[in-house]
């Protein structure tokens, strides 16, 4: 069953998706279907920790991202916003190179708040990180 509020195309998407940490951070949103959203991020540089593996923060970063954007489509914008309340994460997996792919499903959309599960893999599809993310949707400024 299609979630989003109103058609929309991953084009559509990534067209919105030009700045900010996602952007310094190597994401690029990858797919969009009925009820999901994915985005890669690389394991690089810029999202290691001191160590050479992938930061927490960065999978954090990636999990809220496509959560956000994800729970934004679900919605009239123009009349309401979905912002981030809580998040949590589990890191289960480390990984030094290469790209992540994280996807996000609703567990719960509501009209006052969402919740998101944010599934992050490695490229050999074993599972990084698991997070989960409650949005808040607010009546627009």
């Amino acid at each position: 069953m299609r979630i989003w509020h109103a058609p929309v195309s991953l084009d559509d998407v990534r067209r919105s998706f030009h700045s900010g940490l996602a952007v310094h951070l190597g994401m690029e949103l990858s797919g969009l279907g009925d009820d999901w959203l994915s985005g890669t991020m690389p394991v690089d540089e810029r999202t290691h920790q001191p160590f050479g593996l992938l930061h927490g923060g960065a999978s954090v970063s990636l999990a809220e991202t496509l959560g956000s954007v994800a729970a934004n489509l679900c919605v009239d914008f123009p009349k309401v916003r979905c912002v981030g309340q809580e998040i949590n994460a589990n890191h289960l997996r480390a990984v030094s190179s290469g790209l992540v792919v994280g996807t996000a499903r609703p567990i719960h959309i509501g009209g006052r708040s969402h919740v998101w599960q944010i599934e992050i893999r490695d490229p050999a599809e074993k599972l990084v990180c698991i997070s989960r993310l409650t949005m808040a949707v607010l009546g627009a400024p």
